[in-house]
């Protein structure tokens, strides 16, 4: 059995239309407060396919419906963690298909939408991803994606470090950003499943996004989140926002995302931080460090899906096109 440490949550979600025409990203958080257990599901809808607003929302629906029927007893769901984010996936992905056999225009047209469901006990994090929107973990002021990245860039960025493509070629490929790996209805090309658990300590942030919060680069979320690390998650989130509206890029895609701050309730708080690397993708990070001094969050519970419009969204110069079939 898994050591655990007695990490309680802060999370808060947030949702903005940005500047297209629908709001075809959808997103679910439930962190029970002593239940000891929590997730999120995100999902992205594809812009180029049709109903891409519907896939995202019978995505999120699904993944989060099977989820909250199973973690009333997180201590059965733990140990088959991999098998139920596999089965909850596969559901949707059936739900989708089920929904195209039905439409014609969609059956013509096609519909798809990414995954991302984090699930937490305590101090261990696993997840489950199809596509491109990313799952950070903030630990003493450094930034990493743990999860996988099914996007054509990734693949390009590949072949560049193999010595197989000239990286000014990489950045202009048309393809660049395209999706490798959605849910459709059909076949999953790709699923990143987390089946060892990373170890999570006071004072890390984890944040799950849809692609559209990568209007900003990876430095400027890290900045934020640095400047933010003592604040309640909704501020947090509340920050991106800001700094993304502040871009004010006319081609700002939608954006949602899920902040998570575990806790301890009974930590210390010290004078100093000591620095500790965050975890590479498939290692276990190092054991706990004492954390930055900290206001001490209270418990939340939160269920909640939104949808908002934002008039004055941010641009990054960049639209995200569908992987083909």
């Amino acid at each position: 059995m898994l050591h655990s440490a007695e990490l309680e949550y802060d999370a808060a979600t947030a949702i903005s239309q940005g500047r297209r025409e629908r709001q075809e990203d959808a997103v679910a958080a439930d962190f029970m407060a002593g239940a000891g257990a929590g997730f999120a599901v995100l999902a992205d809808g594809m812009g180029g396919h049709a109903a891409g607003d519907v896939a995202a929302r019978i995505v999120v629906t699904e993944v989060f419906a099977e989820l909250k029927l199973r973690t009333g007893e997180p201590e059965l769901l733990e140990p088959a963690i991999g098998a139920v984010l596999h089965n909850a996936a596969d559901g949707a992905n059936a739900c989708l298909g089920e929904y195209a056999s039905h439409q014609p225009q969609v059956q013509e047209q096609g519909m798809g939408a990414t995954l991302l469901a984090p699930v937490l006990f305590r101090d261990r994090l696993y997840w489950i991803s199809v596509g491109d929107s990313p799952l950070y973990l903030f630990r003493d002021g450094a930034l990493i994606r743990l999860n996988a990245d099914h996007s054509m860039a990734a693949e390009l960025e590949k072949l560049v470090a193999r010595g197989r493509m000239d990286p000014a070629e990489a950045a202009a490929h048309p393809d660049r950003h395209c999706v490798t790996s959605v849910l459709t209805g059909g076949g999953i090309p790709q699923i990143d499943c987390r089946s060892a658990p990373v170890r999570l300590q006071h004072g890390d942030i984890v944040l799950a996004a849809s692609d559209g919060l990568l209007f900003l680069a990876e430095e400027e979320i890290a900045e934020v989140l640095a400047a933010e690390c003592h604040s309640p998650s909704a501020r947090i989130g509340a920050a991106l926002m800001r700094r993304l509206e502040a871009l004010d890029a006319p081609e700002q895609d939608n954006a949602a995302f899920c902040v998570i701050k575990p806790f301890d309730p009974q930590a210390p708080q010290p004078a100093a931080a000591e620095t500790a690397a965050p975890p590479a993708p498939e290692q276990q990070p190092p054991d706990p460090a004492p954390a930055a001094t900290r206001q001490r969050a209270g418990r939340r519970v939160v269920t909640f899906m939104a949808a908002s419009s934002w008039r004055d969204a941010p641009e990054a110069g960049r639209s995200k096109t569908d992987a083909s079939a």
